[in-house]
């Protein structure tokens, strides 16, 4: 039987008025956006929590410190090319990852294919193996009011043979 783990990811980020807002590699178009080091991009850092943690590699956060300034506002696509890198020198591979967001604005369904494209070229997989799903927190909490953006994801990794 082929050696095989899952992993899961959590990350949250403040919302601010006036700032862009990166998810899944893709800049949209709202009032305010996720603020953070780097580009902020909350789906992004999730993923890369749940492939670290599933080849125990500790998480984002040993990896991409938010002291460190080669970090400070760079695109989250290439923390996660660097997290697949470091499975890759592992002997991983990514099997699958499934993405939920949970935020009240803006929609993101028109984004979908866009943001699979860019997490499929970043981690080397094919698009059919990214799942990415939204819902809103109706209405309630911090993210019911706007001020926060949180995501989750899952993955699957695998020895490469």
């Amino acid at each position: 039987m082929a050696k095989i783990k899952v992993g899961f990811g959590f990350d949250v980020h403040q919302l601010k008025q006036d700032h862009p807002f990166v998810l899944g590699g893709v800049k949209l178009e709202h009032t305010s956006g996720a603020y953070g080091h780097s580009d902020a991009d909350v789906m992004l850092h999730a993923i890369c929590d749940a492939l670290l943690g599933a080849a125990n590699l500790r998480d984002i956060g040993y990896h991409f410190s938010n002291k460190d300034d080669r970090w400070k506002g760079i695109s989250s696509l290439i923390l996660l090319q660097h997290v697949v890198a470091l499975l890759a020198e592992k002997n991983w591979k990514i099997g699958n990852i499934d993405a939920m967001v949970c935020l009240e604005a803006p929609k993101i369904n028109p984004h979908i294919p866009a943001m699979q494209a860019n997490i499929a070229e970043a981690a080397g997989i094919d698009v059919e193996d990214i799942s990415i799903k939204a819902t809103t927190n109706e209405q309630l909490g911090f993210i019911g009011r706007e001020e926060g953006v949180v995501a989750y994801a899952v993955c699957l990794i695998a020895r490469a043979s």
